[in-house]
């Protein structure tokens, strides 16, 4: 049995299908043994700004999220203690005041998010780096469904977003992650085979 727990990088476009795939190998590999660890969930915290200037803030950007408090937990995880996860709470663009996930004692982590593979501090402390590559125009429908249900944004002001930033963010930050991928999974979570073969090769490495 291994001595520290296994990280697994799940990157991929908005809308791709990451979060998919995530917790479909969660709950293949038993939920738990494993924790997902959502980039998200640190993005900095912007309290101190109003809302109207923390709802015009680049969230596609490296710079929104907070590397270095990321980086800390997954290092702490890795070494077999316990971290507070934050929770993001889209509606205020900010993290919860009140809110936090304890996460520990998994053999198991997945990191998921648009920019995992952006940073080498957290490459390098990856045992599988996983891209999911989704036709731009099937991630775009997929946000524009979820923020417009779930984060009560409208629809012109999704659209404007996706145009303005969110596309131009992927082909400058995220695609380029790419080349660091050990695996690329095409269409997402829907990729059985693709999801088989993780799964097999993440039981193996928890066997090691």
């Amino acid at each position: 049995m291994r001595r520290r727990p296994i990280l697994i990088g799940i990157a991929g476009g908005t809308g791709s299908g990451k979060t998919l795939v995530a917790r479909t190998l969660s709950e293949r590999l038993g939920g738990e043994r494993v924790a997902i660890l959502e980039q998200d969930s640190y993005y900095n915290d912007n309290w101190e700004l109003p809302l109207e200037e923390r709802a015009r803030i680049n969230y596609d950007h490296p710079d929104a999220f907070d590397h270095a408090l990321l980086v800390d937990h997954v290092r702490r995880l890795l070494r077999g203690e316990g971290v507070d996860m934050p929770v993001y709470d889209y509606a205020q663009h900010a993290r919860s005041r009140d809110l936090t996930v304890r996460i520990e004692n998994h053999l198991a982590l997945i990191l998921e998010g648009i920019l995992v593979l952006h940073d080498p501090a957290l490459r390098r402390r990856m045992d599988i780096k996983v891209f999911v590559d989704t036709d731009a125009d099937v991630r775009f429908i997929r946000r524009l469904r979820r923020d417009v249900k779930e984060r009560g944004r409208s629809l012109d002001g999704v659209i404007e977003q996706y145009e303005n930033v969110v596309a131009p963010m992927h082909q400058q930050f995220v695609e380029p992650t790419k080349r660091f991928a050990d695996i690329i999974v095409p269409q997402g979570g829907m990729n059985l085979v693709a999801i088989d073969l993780l799964q097999t090769k993440i039981a193996s490495l928890l066997q090691e």
